[in-house]
């Protein structure tokens, strides 16, 4: 059974890319230029934004309808923030941690959300030298966005898998391919969201924590998936920062495939329970600890599968969507990175 035809929503999607600041000389926390640094990008690079941290920058490009257009935001973004931080003496890189700072030498970025999240959080927030990819993608029924964050998670672990560029914590070797998920987890309100019944139980837990203070907004909940207040798209949160443009552009375009998918297919993955959520929940840490190398249970077969056979199974799912959106390139680039590594094997 599928649903109404979806060949008239361009699925818009934007990316946004958390990037470290390091010095360029000794490769650790910048100590001088920060304030420079980040005054400058404010002034030349409408698109950058401040993080938690000061030794982080964010970077979102404009709603595309093709990778080449999001590629060519990223790139162009990407190097106005390298010749920025040449001028100030800091090299700016997309990872899912910082290879060897140390979380206690970070200094917070002043403002009024960041000091709100760190007085709730508090160490736990000092803690989270990380840094991540989100994908925005348009959906086009967005009152079905709760249904369709749902239906979509058991795709979460073989999307973090293609990204996982974290197997380093404070210069100690973790032995797994994506540390940012332990330290992000930390967190409250992180890692899968609940399966909710319906739009409605899901803008009711919303409404109960911000009448009980524990959220502002739904902006508060950080999950690896989630409907967007400022938008009408589906959220992706789950990926590292991708060291490569074509890393970051290949998962965009494939989750641009799924979201399309689940909405054309209203059966896939209905009624997920808690079994299927529990064995989401192994599968996300196979993914974080071997990378494109994991083997993800399947839960009708009944099996775990290597994750090269896993993800063709996934591709063939969504190849009536890659042809419809001309996504057909992220496919094949989602193959390379199973076959060639992460930047998790490259570190």
């Amino acid at each position: 059974m599928t649903g109404p035809a979806t060949t008239g929503s361009a699925y818009r999607f934007g990316i946004e890319e958390e990037f470290f600041l390091a010095d360029a000389a000794t490769r650790g926390t910048p100590r001088s230029g920060v304030q420079g640094f980040h005054a400058a990008a404010r002034a030349l690079l409408p698109a950058a934004e401040r993080e938690l941290l000061q030794s982080q920058i964010e970077i979102a490009t404009p709603p595309a309808t093709e990778a080449e257009e999001a590629r060519a935001g990223l790139s162009g973004l990407r190097r106005g923030l390298a010749e920025i931080g040449r001028a100030h003496g800091i090299l700016v890189f997309g990872a899912g941690t910082h290879p060897g700072a140390a979380w206690d030498a970070q200094a917070p970025t002043d403002g009024a959300r960041y000091h709100g999240i760190l007085d709730e959080v508090r160490m736990v927030g000092q803690r989270t030298l990380v840094s991540g990819m989100h994908v925005h993608v348009e959906v086009e029924r967005p009152d079905d966005r709760v249904d369709l964050m749902n239906r979509l998670l058991p795709f979460l672990p073989a999307l973090l898998a293609l990204s996982v560029s974290s197997p380093f914590w404070e210069g100690r070797d973790t032995g797994l391919c994506g540390y940012r998920l332990s330290v992000f987890g930390e967190m409250p309100r992180t890692g899968l969201p609940d399966l909710f019944a319906s739009e409605a139980e899901f803008e009711r837990y919303v409404a109960v924590m911000q009448a009980a203070g524990a959220i502002r907004d739904a902006s508060f909940l950080w999950w690896h998936l989630r409907p967007s207040i400022r938008y009408p798209t589906l959220e992706l949160r789950i990926a590292d920062s991708c060291t490569r443009v074509d890393d970051a552009v290949a998962i965009a375009g494939l989750y641009r495939c799924l979201v399309r998918a689940a909405e054309r297919r209203r059966d896939l993955h209905a009624g997920l329970d808690g079994v299927a959520r529990a064995v989401i929940r192994e599968n996300l840490w196979r993914a974080q600890r071997d990378g494109v190398r994991a083997a993800l249970i399947d839960p009708q077969a009944g099996r775990a599968v290597p994750f090269t056979e896993a993800l063709e199974g996934l591709l063939a799912l969504v190849a009536e969507d890659a042809a419809a959106l001309g996504c057909t390139d992220s496919l094949d680039e989602a193959r390379r990175i199973a076959r060639d590594g992460t930047s998790a094997d490259r570190q």
